[in-house]
């Protein structure tokens, strides 16, 4: 985790002298636009343009390279076709330049030829200690500073308003496009930055740098894809170490990747699940549209702080409207507790015509009598039970004569509760709507576009705080016990104890009359058989499993039928014997998992067994290790979460122990660490008094990896 400022990126984002190589006085070329924004916006620094052919570049003198200036440069800007830039860059002194923005298209992105030219430009780059952003990148803008190294025409269009939001995107045409939303939006940035082929700095690096940046509150980013899981996860790390909320919009939401037969864990940890998994476990907001994406930005940016948790308090004068915000409410998982009765009253003995509950519905009586909607909106919140209120004034709020009320009652209500976000939902014009934001409330068209963004942020300000999880890169405190090159069941269970799991106990037997031995140590308690082979996975589909036996006959007779079943269906399986164990007691059956994700390693899975993960794949990922917070709040992200709180009468299970087998389970996935491929209980059983493992499936990585 950063606990500063990347010094070298500093002077690359913040620099005090730029340099543009392949600068251009003709309108229209990549050259020219830096150069002309720069000059257009007021930057205070040294601007060097570079150009061979050229004495003067826009009024300011040119050198014929880099090895030409004789002073240090913060930036060099390339703005030269890809098979000169490697080049270009390397006319640079070692030391010389501090870091370098290429917005030339061509590389790896190309296929073969461009890779090569990346990968010369990446080294002529390292030789001279430069930091790279791009190539095939829009460039960056450091809003405040008024840097544009860019050759967007966006900041041409109109610059945006200096602010508290850090915007990074991988993707320059959807850059280009926040920032022009944001300008419309009227959204203030700190830094705007795209990042391109990402052959060094990558997005992560820039969320770890924004994280730490004094200018930046909030921080906005799109993401395509990431090649370096660990840094990513401690850039989030870095950001909610700082309290500096994450919003991203993440494409790409289909399964990718082979689906391993053998495991439940690794055919449904497809690449968004673990992202999504990553997003939850560092309080990272998620959007999945542009709307939600500029929604939340705007809310965190005007916002001093998020709703505490997911009660709301609607306050409507048109009561179909607060319906369907209630509708959108429940769906949105937040909760609609009453206002006081004697709160209601005092409301109905004011309007009588009104409605009390929760929407309050004050009717458009409001409008003629101004003074109902203070006094009835600070009545809801004088009690302290609502952690949000959202306001619809309808069409009243492009009304020029009203506007005096609208806009007593905003500060009056933030003055009286600034700890309970406001958003009104009406028809303001636009220098009206600014006016409300300043003093932090927030506006919308839409009121059911208000009350999803508060549904998204519910909470937030009370994010877990017990330990997420660390990146790889910190090694954990135990490698492990080596592994085996294959498991049967009893090897997997043993691992599970060992690494300090609740496991069934169970004996390996070679014929009859082990298991018969076997049987009679468990003092008169039923007994279960199951083949034990590498082979067999399903055991139950090759009649591999007998349950509740007692006696010694039952017994006999069924270590005699499942040999011969598994002789009939699989007989090309290997064998190693039949397991015994006594019977489970009755609970909830559980599945859980690890799985080997490529970019950010093992990856834990939970779910209910059975149905609800062969069918509804009803489950829950977290990136490895993670502690018991993090663990609860998995357990209750599933749907089935009521089936483990005791549903139809039943006694609820022991969630605390489910957590801690969780966690467990985590740290044994963090300690064998490229050395696992797979590892999958099932079932897990959740009981009333702890949890148990009952079978396993262990599955080693090549050693290949």
């Amino acid at each position: 985790m950063t606990t500063h400022l990347d010094a070298s990126l500093s002077r690359l984002f913040d620099p005090r002298s730029i340099a543009i190589v392949g600068a251009s006085a003709t309108p229209g070329k990549i050259g020219a636009m830096p150069v002309t924004l720069l000059r257009q916006y007021g930057y205070a620094g040294r601007i060097v343009p570079i150009n061979p052919r050229a004495g003067e570049i826009q009024g300011l003198p040119a050198f014929a390279g880099l090895s030409a200036v004789d002073d240090a440069i913060d930036l060099a800007i390339l703005a030269v076709p890809a098979v000169h830039a490697a080049q270009a860059l390397a006319q640079a002194r070692p030391g010389q330049i501090a870091g370098a923005v290429i917005f030339t298209s061509g590389f790896s992105e190309t296929g073969d030829a461009g890779r090569a030219q990346q990968a010369a430009l990446t080294q002529a780059a390292r030789e001279r200690g430069i930091r790279l952003l791009g190539p095939n990148c829009l460039g960056f803008m450091n809003v405040r500073k008024h840097v544009y190294a860019t050759f967007s025409p966006a900041p041409a269009n109109g610059a945006v308003a200096p602010g508290g939001i850090g915007m990074v995107s991988q993707s320059g045409a959807f850059g280009a496009y926040a920032y022009s939303m944001a300008r419309e939006r009227g959204l203030g940035l700190s830094h705007w930055i795209s990042t391109g082929n990402e052959a060094d700095i990558d997005v992560a690096d820039c969320i770890a740098w924004l994280a730490d940046d004094a200018d930046t509150r909030v921080i906005m980013a799109y993401m395509e894809g990431c090649r370096d899981g660990d840094k990513l996860r401690a850039a989030f790390a870095s950001a909610r170490a700082a309290g500096k909320p994450v919003v991203v919009t993440k494409i790409g939401r289909t399964q990718a990747g082979a689906q391993a037969a053998a495991s439940h864990t690794a055919a449904l940890a497809g690449d968004d699940a673990v992202y999504d998994a990553l997003f939850r476990q560092y309080g990272v907001l998620r959007a999945r549209t542009i709307e939600e994406f500029f929604n939340l930005g705007y809310a965190l940016d005007t916002w001093k702080q998020p709703p505490r948790g997911n009660r709301l308090g609607i306050f409507t004068i048109s009561g179909g409207v607060g319906a369907l915000m209630a509708d959108e409410a429940a769906d949105a998982g937040l909760v609609l507790p009453e206002p006081a009765a004697d709160a209601q009253a005092r409301l109905l003995a004011q309007v009588p015509f009104a409605s009390g509950r929760n929407p309050v519905d004050v009717t458009g009586q409001a409008v003629s009598e101004p003074g109902v909607l203070l006094s009835t909106a600070q009545d809801m919140l004088s009690d302290g039970r609502y952690d949000a209120l959202a306001v619809f004034l309808a069409a009243a709020g492009s009304s020029e004569k009203l506007w005096p009320t609208f806009e007593n009652f905003a500060r009056q209500l933030q003055a009286s509760r600034p700890d309970v976000p406001l958003a009104i939902c009406a028809l303001f014009p636009p220098a009206r709507r600014r006016e409300l934001e300043q003093l932090g409330c927030l506006v919308f068209a839409d009121p059911s576009a208000a009350v999803r963004t508060i549904a998204s942020l519910a909470g937030l300000a009370h994010e877990r705080t017990d330990d997420a999880g660390r990146p790889a890169s910190e090694a954990p405190a135990s490698q492990g016990q080596t592994l085996l090159p294959s498991y049967n069941e009893v090897q997997a269970m043993a691992l599970l104890r060992e690494a300090g799991l609740p496991a069934t106990p169970c004996t390996l037997v070679g014929d009859a009359d082990g298991a018969a031995a076997a049987a009679a140590a468990d003092i008169d308690a039923p007994v279960v058989l199951k083949i034990v082979s590498a082979d067999i996975v399903h055991k139950s589909d090759v009649g591999g499993v007998k349950l509740k036996l007692s006696g010694e006959a039952a017994v006999r007779q069924a270590h005699a039928s499942i040999l011969a079943s598994v002789r009939q269906h699989a007989p090309q399986a290997r064998v190693d014997g039949v397991l015994v164990a006594p019977m489970a007691p009755a609970g909830v059956e559980c599945i859980a998992g690890i799985h080997d994700d490529p970019v950010f390693g093992p990856v834990v899975m939970f779910g209910l067994g059975g149905v609800f993960v062969e069918v509804l794949k009803d489950v829950s990922f977290r990136l490895a290790p993670f502690g018991h917070g993090e663990a609860l709040a998995m357990i209750r992200e599933i749907k089935g979460y009521a089936v483990l709180r005791g549903a139809r009468g039943a006694p609820p299970c022991d969630l605390d122990a489910l957590a801690e087998a969780l966690v467990r389970l985590s740290r044994l996935a963090d300690a064998q660490r490229g050395r696992l491929k797979s590892l999958e209980i099932n079932p897990l059983l959740a009981l009333p008094h702890g949890a148990l493992a009952l079978d396993a499936v262990v599955i080693p990585a090549s050693p290949a990896g």
